[in-house]
């Protein structure tokens, strides 16, 4: 499991020293791709093969000409939240779910017990029409490039759940 974060600042002040004190290592403890599980609408969602997922708050730079060399700001712009699940095929829940254009929740786990999880929800999930490939004697699979929307009930596009023992960062 990779997290990517890419980061659009004003500027920076470089201090002399430390302002958290005398910093101390953190033990990494990483989520393996073993450790994950994928659920539709609550229910686990079998055979699948590979997930992905992308979030974007599009901030986009105002950069104006300045003499201290610095962008005048962000403005925010319409968040994005869109992945795509490769399954092995088993039934045709998520093609009916495609073609019916409902959305659906799916919930991404990675847990490495009780008091190592983190969770990622995304609330209001909308599947294409995939394409379909019968490639030989090993099983079908089809890949949903799927985009999420900002939900009614809970009113949010997601929500992201970190359980570790660190009671303070």
């Amino acid at each position: 499991m990779t997290a990517t974060a890419r980061l659009v600042a004003q500027g920076e002040t470089i201090a002399v020293a430390t302002a958290a004190g005398t910093p101390t290592a953190l033990g990494l403890q990483r989520f393996g791709h073993f450790n994950g599980t994928v659920k539709r609408n609550g229910s686990s969602l079998g055979n699948v093969v590979s997930a992905e997922i992308t979030y974007s708050n599009n901030l986009d730079r105002i950069e104006t000409i300045r003499g201290d060399g610095r962008i005048d700001g962000a403005d925010p712009a319409m968040a994005a939240l869109s992945g795509r699940i490769e399954v092995r095929f088993a039934d045709t829940a998520l093609i009916t779910q495609a073609i019916d254009g409902t959305p659906c929740e799916l919930e991404f786990n990675y847990s490495l017990g009780a008091n190592a999880s983190f969770t990622f929800t995304a609330h209001a999930v909308y599947l294409p029409r995939p394409r379909i490939e019968i490639a030989g004697p090993q099983g079908v699979q089809a890949t949903f490039d799927w985009m999420a929307a900002k939900a009614t009930s809970p009113a949010r596009m997601c929500t992201a759940v970190l359980v570790n023992t660190l009671a303070a960062y």
